[in-house]
């Protein structure tokens, strides 16, 4: 006969192996939702999600201001920032506020009232959401926060804009 404390070990495990199972499907269900971030701006003010403003599309921009790649997507879309103005656009770097000062100063960021620049720090709160190993990335959302489409490394921003207006 086998000891309590084995049946004791296989509750257990069924009961974790349960907990993670139902985790994973509720992360699966979120999925497809806008991420509950949040990012201190250069300002030191905390900004989340749920300060975009609410009955406009979404895109989320995570970059590094010291990536090549994530300048180059920079500088075209500031070039076109007038495509992307009926969207919320969170841009998201984890490198310090210094940086984001530095994207502010370097990008017209404060010209557009749709553009928010935070970094999340070093919670990787969103690296890990997207499990983004590539950067620039970003992610468009309807304005009701459904995911739409992702992009990694390289950001066609023609495409993104088209899939932006055809959200209206």
């Amino acid at each position: 006969m086998l000891p309590k404390s084995f049946f004791k070990r296989i509750i257990g495990l069924v009961v974790m192996v349960l907990a993670m199972l139902a985790n994973s499907t509720n992360a699966a269900a979120q999925a497809n939702k806008l991420p509950p971030f949040r990012m201190v701006q250069s300002n030191g003010k905390v900004f989340k999600a749920e300060d975009l403003p609410m009955g406009k599309p979404i895109i989320i921009i995570y970059f590094s201001p010291d990536c090549d790649h994530c300048e180059k997507m920079l500088k075209e879309f500031f070039a076109k920032a007038t495509q992307f103005k009926e969207a919320s656009v969170a841009m998201i770097t984890y490198l310090t506020q210094d940086k984001v000062a530095k994207l502010e100063k370097d990008y017209p960021v404060k010209k557009h009232a749709n553009i928010y620049a935070g970094t999340e720090g070093t919670t990787f709160f969103m690296r890990n959401y997207y499990q983004i190993t590539k950067m620039p990335f970003a992610a468009l959302y309807t304005k009701e926060g459904n995911f739409v489409q992702s992009y990694s490394q390289e950001i066609p921003l023609n495409d993104l804009a088209t899939r932006l207006k055809n959200l209206k």
